[in-house]
């Protein structure tokens, strides 16, 4: 058909495998089928099959165990992340390792002026998150005032997570608002991420205010959406 891409034969099977396991028909710690099986049920050849598999294992959704097989690594854990990506992550009980990449006082008068706020005195911090195993899975750049102890996060270092820098000096975050699009990875970034130059990543833009809608927190996240899914959940309107 006309302006269909057609797609290589371990790709149709990489994605009908990784529906099935987002989907949930094969279920986290759950086996895959043999090379011989998937071959059968796709009719394709077994170099196929480690093809599609191999795509599986850059997707994070499966890993091969020497003598053992396929197993599925895909949690499709739902995760909240009002607080920050590291609150929500260890609330899920999903353990990572944080890198900061850049930890100074900046001035910002775009994202003042944008947002109406008071100073454009902020601190950035920009951290590079990574599975225990290894992998990074997201980039989070954070601007947030630098007001009482945060102003002094530059030289004493960040020691514990940001959400606790922020309470300690009195900022919790309660509303706001996010923006999600799609973004072409830079050289740069690709670095950090393990990535190719120009791979499309999840970017997440979000605004945290307090109860009382003082500015709290601006964070770009770049995140790999093979770790990550959107899942907007609606209340009822009210009479």
């Amino acid at each position: 058909m006309f302006g269909q891409v057609l797609k290589l034969k371990h790709e149709r099977v990489a994605e009908q495998l990784a529906r099935e396991i987002r989907g949930g028909r094969l279920a986290l710690g759950s086996q895959l089928p043999g090379e011989h099986a998937l071959a059968t049920r796709f009719d394709v050849s077994r170099n196929t099959v480690r093809q599609a598999l191999a795509d599986l294992i850059r997707q994070g959704l499966i890993e091969t165990r020497s003598g053992k097989g396929s197993f599925v690594t895909f949690d499709g854990r739902t995760i909240d992340d009002r607080l920050g990506w590291s609150r929500a992550l260890a609330e899920q009980g999903v353990p990572t390792t944080v890198r900061i990449l850049r930890l100074e006082l900046v001035h910002e008068p775009e994202l003042a002026e944008r947002f109406d706020l008071q100073s454009a005195e902020c601190v950035a911090v920009d951290r590079l998150r990574s599975l225990d195993e290894g992998r990074a899975i997201s980039i989070e750049r954070s601007l947030v005032p630098a007001v009482g102890p945060l102003r002094n996060l530059p030289e004493q270092g960040l020691t514990g997570s940001l959400y606790a820098a922020l309470r300690s000096a009195g900022l919790t975050p309660v509303q706001g608002e996010e923006w999600v699009d799609l973004s072409r990875v830079t050289q740069s970034d690709a670095e950090l991420l393990g990535c190719a130059p120009g791979d499309l990543y999840l970017r997440t833009q979000r605004l945290s205010r307090d109860a009382r809608g003082e500015f709290v927190e601006y964070v770009e996240s770049l995140l790999n959406p093979d770790r990550f899914r959107l899942h907007l959940r609606f209340g009822e309107a009210s009479e």
